[in-house]
């Protein structure tokens, strides 16, 4: 069932992209399908990376609640899914996003992992050629069926800007929470983890992370950018009233 609903579609649409987008280049055909997905789950990808930002603004203001309703967990719920609601944003999202996305990441791992035996040829659809030799190479520089330890260097660091760009501005005037503490341990933690599960991995691998990660950098620049905007013009506009 998976494999029908799963690793065969986007096994053919990898080849459908091989054959006819990507001037027979495996690697580009990679950029391409990781670039679809992305592009087909954008508004979750989106709306999950918005409210992590907004979650994390809003700290103090959950600290606060927490604080003051430390004794009463009923209360203190229902002030946190008022400051939520206020500020139209789901704790939840991100939880959402990544069941959503869960299914997809399994089945391009392993159209990856699975290497390309004649066999797998056996699941192309009927209007999907099957390739007469297959180039593995991205720009003829990486054979993205072997492991590259600059692949993974890559990946790495735009794991690491990832992460960087998602951290709250930090205030000097104020002790960070615990939460920001471990968000901040994360960023570091990430590409380490990226490290030790792609250098055991083929290039390929390496490859559609990077191009994930790259794609999750221009998304949260822009919503850095929206958020920072739309605060500013909060702040005008209380000026404008307080003069």
């Amino acid at each position: 069932m998976f494999q029908t609903l799963f690793v065969d579609p986007l096994f053919n649409v990898l080849i459908f992209l091989y054959d006819f987008a990507s001037f027979q280049d495996f690697g580009i055909a990679i950029i391409l399908l990781t670039t679809l997905i992305r592009i087909v789950f954008l508004p979750f990808f989106y709306k999950g990376a918005k409210n992590q930002i907004i979650i994390q603004r809003l700290q103090p203001e959950i600290n606060k609640i927490q604080h003051d309703h430390q004794h009463d967990r009923e209360k203190q719920a229902q002030a946190l899914m008022e400051l939520y609601r206020r500020h139209k944003v789901n704790p939840f999202s991100s939880f959402l996003m990544l069941f959503i996305q869960l299914p997809v990441l399994i089945a391009i791992y392993q159209v990856f992992l699975r290497g390309f035996s004649p066999e797998l040829f056996d699941h192309l659809y009927a209007f999907v050629p099957r390739p007469e030799q297959l180039n593995s190479s991205l720009l003829g520089l990486i054979d993205l069926q072997e492991k590259s330890i600059l692949m993974v260097s890559f990946a790495a660091v735009a794991q690491y800007l990832q992460g960087h760009l998602a951290l709250p501005a930090s205030q000097k005037s104020k002790e960070p929470s615990s939460a920001e503490k471990i968000a901040r341990q994360m960023v570091y933690l990430g590409p380490v983890f990226t490290i030790a599960i792609l250098s055991s991995l083929p290039s390929a691998v390496g490859l559609y992370w990077l191009v994930t990660s790259v794609f999750s950098i221009g998304q949260q620049l822009y919503i850095n950018k929206t958020l920072n905007l739309n605060q500013e013009k909060e702040e005008h506009g209380i000026s404008k009233t307080k003069t």
